[in-house]
């Protein structure tokens, strides 16, 4: 994504140094910002921000202030800078932004992937952000008004993958008059990234992410969604096969079982999509599974579902995969 601002690499100092200071940044605590946490800048003092991405070009000429937002990870996003929500689908709410799901003043707008239409005209927004999951409805929305789109590639992050998140907080920053504010986050991003590649660099353990739905599983590689968590975190991965897609690769306990990996991740798809408890152990009690390295050595990782499989592309979902991703290597 291409806008007005031209972003240099911090030292590691100053960005761990930003990391703890943008603790502070936030919104009230338990609340979703409001139209009035931060006053617009004057029309005359705002300079238009137009910015290029994958759908077309978006010319934005006023601080916008009724936001629409078709994604939790956007909506992650404008929580981070403090920017109040208009709307937005309250299908799949993650437990970090659950205070936005009974917003009386926040209109749901549908289903992440079939946004109501309708709706979203009726709010009169003056920016729609969104993502791959909304592009077919482009055209529609830009009639509605300037729409943005996060060019996150969920079915391959294996390059750029925290390029791009971060160039979209400054892109957002700078259209909010917040690039201050963005930028501080994103050091605290940059800094978590380097820790965790300093956690991994040397460490022989080969790690294996795979998706549980209903008892099957899929496996995701190093050109797959989660591909920048081998790519851009350091983690060796236990099966060279390329599993590019949204979905993954199909696989069988015995493909688990092959491939042996130090570390299993376990994204538990179904707790999403069925609002179950993520399985645990017990739960997950496969004979075949319990063959692995990671299984004897208590390294499977049942992560956190919803950072990982509804958002998985913005600051706080990131900040928690990082954690998830850890968890591997504590000795």
């Amino acid at each position: 994504m291409m806008f007005n601002h031209r972003y240099r690499r911090w030292p590691l100092a100053l960005l761990i140094a930003a990391a703890v200071a943008v603790q502070g940044c936030n919104d009230k605590p338990g609340a979703p910002p409001s139209a009035a946490a931060a006053p617009p800048l004057a029309p005359a003092d705002y300079a238009p921000v137009t910015v290029q991405h994958q759908l077309g070009s978006t010319l934005i000429e006023h601080v916008p202030q009724r936001v629409v937002a078709l994604d939790m990870n956007e909506v992650d996003f404008l929580d981070q800078l403090g920017i109040a929500v208009a709307g937005m689908p309250k299908d799949f709410v993650p437990h970090f932004l659950a205070r936005y799901k009974d917003a009386a003043n926040i209109e749901d707008l549908g289903a992440i992937v079939q946004p109501n239409l309708e709706r979203i005209h009726g709010l009169k927004p003056d920016l729609i952000l969104i993502t791959s999951l909304q592009a077919n409805h482009y055209r529609e929305l830009s009639e509605m008004a300037p729409t943005l789109h996060f060019d996150v590639d969920y079915r391959d992050s294996e390059t750029r993958h925290i390029e791009v998140i971060r160039d979209h907080l400054l892109s957002l920053g700078q259209i909010f008059g917040k690039s201050a504010l963005a930028r501080e986050q994103a050091a605290a991003l940059e800094a978590q990234v380097e820790e965790a590649r300093r956690i991994t660099q040397g460490r022989p353990e080969k790690a294996l992410v795979v998706l549980h739905n209903n008892g099957a599983f899929s496996s995701f590689g190093v050109q797959s969604r989660y591909g920048f968590i081998f790519n851009a975190l350091g983690v060796k991965p236990a099966s060279p096969t390329a599993e590019a897609g949204l979905h993954g690769q199909p696989i069988s306990s015995e493909f688990i079982q092959q491939a042996n990996p130090d570390i299993l991740y376990v994204v538990d798809r179904t707790a999403v999509m069925e609002r179950r408890p993520v399985m645990d152990a017990q739960s997950m009690g496969n004979p075949l599974l319990r063959q692995t390295n990671a299984w004897k050595n208590g390294r499977v990782i049942f992560v956190d579902a919803q950072a990982w499989y509804v958002t998985g592309a913005s600051p706080t979902s990131l900040k928690l995969m990082i954690a998830d991703v850890l968890k591997g290597y504590r000795d």
